[in-house]
């Protein structure tokens, strides 16, 4: 059996927005997507991109995908990967495909001198979660997620001086 990982290549923001698409209706969240196939294309593939994505085929069929940016840590004092979505095609799962993208990941950024790779997952997401802590991933349950959007994002921005 064969596993490639390769950066996603222009020409493929319609394949990562059907991943997209895929992983949202996996974690009930379908109705949120609001990005085109125009808006990932110039994340990605713009001159100075701040949005990469890492594409896995698994005997030359696509399976799964990595989207993810580079973040900074004060603590640190260096960058780091925060994995925005991480989602292998269901038929797929069981071949080592999502352990194969995050380790990936982890080294690029031992690479790059990186101090962390970080995402979030879904509390009720048991079989994610424990195959991340199967990785050694920590769960950092004493922090909450924020986030601002929409009317609020608009709101709070006119407080703005």
């Amino acid at each position: 059996m064969s596993l490639i990982i390769r950066r996603a290549r222009p020409g493929e923001a319609g394949l990562v927005l059907s991943f997209i698409r895929e992983l949202a209706e996996y974690e009930k969240l379908l109705h949120e997507v609001e990005a085109s196939e125009a808006d990932i294309a110039e994340a990605l593939f713009a001159d100075h991109p701040r949005l990469f994505c890492e594409i896995a085929q698994w005997n030359g069929e696509v399976a799964g995908f990595a989207v993810w940016f580079v973040n900074f840590s004060t603590f640190s004092g260096r960058s780091g990967i925060y994995l925005e979505d991480l989602f292998v095609r269901p038929a797929l799962r069981g071949n080592g495909i999502g352990k194969a993208l995050l380790a990936h990941l982890a080294k690029l950024c031992v690479q790059n001198r990186w101090s962390r790779l970080q995402w979030s997952v879904l509390d009720w997401n048991t079989p994610s979660i424990e195959f991340y802590r199967s990785l050694g991933a920590v769960l950092m349950d004493e922090w909450t997620v924020c986030r601002v959007n929409g009317e609020a994002l608009a709101a709070l921005a006119k407080e703005a001086r």
